[in-house]
């Protein structure tokens, strides 16, 4: 039998992401991702019956500046990834690991009651894991 520590996702997170409004412009976003030294964006809900989004640097590298689009014509809303695989606090890091490879996740929202509380991605997963 193992007596190896269980680490759950609520340790293992972090806060570094920031919170928007869809409607937002991809400048909108990327001035907001620089001024708080982010790489994740969680775009609101916009009701009680909708879900989370998420859009991270690499949507943005991927479908704006890839596409050469301008991002002060674009909405994050139209990049975004929704609905967003979240994870609850409880659960091991170890799952999340598998989760992650199973979706081709690189982060998810820590979520309990419709409420998110923090991030966690690879990063948080192995530097708390070990």
């Amino acid at each position: 039998m193992s007596n190896k520590i269980v680490v759950k996702a609520a340790k293992a997170m972090t806060q570094d992401f920031i919170q928007l409004d869809g409607m937002q412009t991809v400048q909108d976003a990327i001035n907001s991702m620089k001024e708080h030294n982010v790489e994740v964006i969680i775009v609101n809900k916009r009701d009680q019956h909708d879900a989370y989004g998420i859009v991270l640097l690499s949507d943005i590298a991927k479908r704006v500046l890839a596409k050469d689009k301008s991002p002060e014509r674009i909405n994050i809303y139209e990049i975004m990834s929704k609905p967003v695989v979240s994870v609850p606090p409880e659960m091991d890091v170890r799952y999340c690991a598998r989760l992650f490879d199973s979706f081709g996740l690189s982060y998810a929202p820590v979520i309990e009651a419709e409420e998110i509380l923090g991030l966690i991605g690879y990063k948080e997963l192995i530097l708390e894991s070990f």
